[in-house]
């Protein structure tokens, strides 16, 4: 089932349920993007859109196991060995002209940001945990001082999935 942004948003506090009906009604009437709806008629500041948004891509998002994954040398040299441990941002693979970038549902605002300003292709994002990540980081982009332990620490921005994924626990205890 697919989260809905506007439900997103109410679950995070930024609308109340009567205001988030009032932008459906709106948006049915123009057409516009809800969030740029949400800003208008209620104030909502463009970032707390932006992690809307990122939780609502979240829930959609595949997961995998990126200790598991094959990765492609030219996907990997997209990517500096500092910005990945900076921006918690794995390449992986290419599929078609799509770059499948792998980070934790924590830090995928982070990524979302930094691919969107330094990946000239569109990138697929999927999840996992924070111990892969920090695991497959070390493996492919070795830094002195850089451990999986400090991929744990959630950013005052982190996308929160539990309210919309049942399974969120499981996956991040796998």
């Amino acid at each position: 089932m697919r989260v809905r942004l506007g439900d997103v948003m109410v679950q995070m506090g930024l609308l109340s349920p009567s205001q988030r009906d009032e932008v459906v009604r709106v948006q049915a009437g123009c057409g516009r993007p809800f969030g740029l709806l949400a800003e208008q008629m209620f104030g909502i500041g463009a970032g707390d859109v932006e992690a809307a948004w990122a939780t609502q891509y979240a829930h959609s998002a595949d997961r995998c196991d990126p200790r598991d994954e094959v990765f492609e040398p030219r996907a990997l040299a997209r990517v500096e060995r500092r910005q990945a441990w900076q921006f918690r941002c794995l390449p992986i693979r290419y599929e078609g002209e799509a770059m499948v970038v792998c980070t934790t549902g924590d830090h995928l605002l982070r990524s979302l940001r930094f691919t969107g300003w330094r990946i000239p292709e569109p990138c697929i994002f999927v999840l996992t945990t924070p111990e892969a990540l920090g695991m497959a980081l070390m493996r492919y982009y070795p830094m002195s001082g850089m451990s999986p332990e400090l991929l744990s620490v959630r950013p005052e921005y982190a996308v929160r999935l539990s309210a919309f994924c049942e399974d969120d626990d499981e996956h991040r205890a796998a």
